[in-house]
């Protein structure tokens, strides 16, 4: 199995994450040696003595990246760059975190003192940076950017809250403070976070048991997220258009990000699965996408269209089994690839909808909810014949027989003007409860992904999962449920945006 080939690399992307690298080992892939030791002494739980410092199980920071909303386009690129450096200082600080388990059980102000206080301190000056890029293109850097230097320990089974809002400064930083955390940033984290969670047997952090859920246990219709709504209904504009780009027979993958990370070798932390384009790279230009080959049956349609990989924990060694994003940094197992890929264009139930711009970038989901809350959260886990019980937040274990599937309906509102924006979340609106478009929003054609997967389901007894499969993630993420994302670029030409945009118009249903 291969990997595109990379073009060159940037300063950033030639450091070794020297934490996560020295836990490499043979090609096994990542080990988070002793990640929930002390979590397991024997006794009651009244007569437990553990280290308050071990049972920070991850790392909460808020999430710089949405919180800009205004950066000049001249500062973006030096922006985005220092964004990637804060991920990359929370992958080395997590890395950190998980290697020094016996240090922190004899010392429970280790956490605080010797990981995510110096973290703060990487962060400030990244953050100054950050103000340093935009004052110098004229702009006018966002006043108190340190108060978002700090961060947390945090409890395995505590999601974050706050830090997923759209841009509220204050939530940022306070964000779920009281998430398993206490209130003395870290020290004694997560308290009870670590009870009752394992590795596996894999050294890998993520998933557990807590984290799957028997589909027959989810209510029907009970998902009530507003986000990823379906735009199409009986009314409006109510075609179809279906786009064949296959399931990634000619193996691109990578760990880059092209849009949140531009530039940035390794921008993800995590390996994506690509079909479509052919030419995905963080140092992909938009001429490069233009130029490139394409998967898609419609040679027309050069679109990007992307997501993490989803792994079997079964002890395969990878391609990437010792690269950043993938092994070295807890993504390990066999990369599952989807047995259908269904990519469809629909309507808007209000009314027609208008051509999306070329080199239109969409994200959705947000590969930090675990830590950022669930504010931007949005994919719908199902099975195969149950497909009116959708969560968000559990993967799903299907009969046999049953396909565990994966469905995200994007963002289809546009602000007319911006093919991205700032926090690349901006210039795009899901649809209002009612189908319409807020104000100054544009109906464009609502991307609709479903993705099938052949997967044994998991089997958990005792509290424990034997071979889970997991979505790829930030390492700090744990591999839950909840952080799965999917990325899309336009790049149909003219003639087949067209197309897309009259037979949707005309309530036919096209290929």
């Amino acid at each position: 199995m291969g990997r595109n080939t990379r073009k060159r690399r940037s300063p950033l992307a030639t450091k070794v994450v020297a934490g996560a690298a020295a836990l490499a080992v043979g090609g096994g892939g990542l080990v988070w040696a002793n990640f929930y030791a002390s979590a397991h002494e024997s006794g009651s739980s009244h007569h437990r003595t553990r280290s308050a410092g071990a049972q920070v199980a991850t790392i909460q920071c808020p999430d710089v990246g949405q919180k800009l909303r205004n950066v000049p386009r001249g500062a973006r690129s030096g922006v985005d760059k220092e964004l990637a450096r804060l991920d990359e200082q929370i992958t080395e600080a997590y890395a950190r975190l998980a290697s020094t388990r016996q240090a922190q059980s004899g010392d429970s102000g280790y956490v605080q003192n010797a990981i995510l206080g110096p973290l703060k301190s990487k962060r400030t000056a990244a953050l100054d940076r950050i103000g340093t890029n935009i004052r110098r293109v004229g702009g006018n850097a966002p006043d108190g950017l340190g108060r978002f230097a700090e961060c947390r320990g945090m409890g395995a089974d505590q999601p974050g809250g706050g830090n997923g809002d759209n841009g509220d400064g204050d939530n940022g930083q306070d964000g779920g403070q009281d998430n398993g955390q206490g209130q003395d940033g870290g020290q004694n984290g997560g308290q009870d976070g670590g009870q009752g969670q394992d590795d596996n047997g894999n050294g890998v952090a993520g998933p557990v048991a807590d984290d799957f859920i028997d589909i027959n246990d989810v209510q029907p219709n009970s998902r009530g997220s507003q986000n990823g709504l379906a735009a199409n209904g009986d009314g409006g504009s109510t075609g179809t258009f279906t786009t064949d780009c296959g399931v990634n027979e000619n193996n691109l993958f990578n760990s880059d990000n092209l849009i949140a990370a531009p530039g940035v070798d390794n921008g993800a932390h995590h390996t994506h699965d690509y079909v479509g384009n052919q030419d995905n790279d963080a140092f992909s230009s938009d001429e490069d996408l233009a130029n490139a080959e394409t998967s898609c049956q419609n040679q027309g349609d050069k679109s990007t269209y992307y997501w993490p990989v989803l792994r079997l924990q079964d002890g395969t060694e990878e391609f990437d089994a010792n690269d950043q994003g993938g092994g070295a940094e807890g993504n390990i197992g066999k990369i599952l690839k989807p047995a259908q890929a269904e990519l469809r264009f629909v309507g808007n139930q209000q009314g027609d909808v208008v051509a999306m711009p070329q080199f239109l970038r969409i994200i959705t989901g947000d590969a930090k909810s675990f830590t950022n809350g669930d504010a931007n959260a949005n994919t719908a886990w199902s099975c195969s014949g149950f497909e009116d019980r959708q969560v968000t937040d559990k993967y799903p274990l299907c009969p046999e027989g049953s396909q565990v599937l994966r469905t995200v309906n994007f963002q289809s509102c546009w602000d007319g003007q911006n093919t991205d924006s700032a926090n690349h979340r901006d210039h795009m609106a899901f649809v209002q409860q009612d189908g319409s478009c807020p104000d100054n929003f544009q109906a464009i054609p609502q991307l609709q992904i479903k993705l099938a997967y052949d997967i044994p389901a998991p089997t958990v007894e005792n509290g424990q999962v034997q071979n889970p499969y997991a979505v790829d993630s930030f390492p700090e993420q744990l591999h839950k449920p909840i952080t799965d994302h999917n990325d899309f670029i336009n790049v149909m030409d003219e003639n087949l945006m067209n197309e897309v945009v009259d037979c949707i118009n005309r309530g036919e249903d096209c290929q």
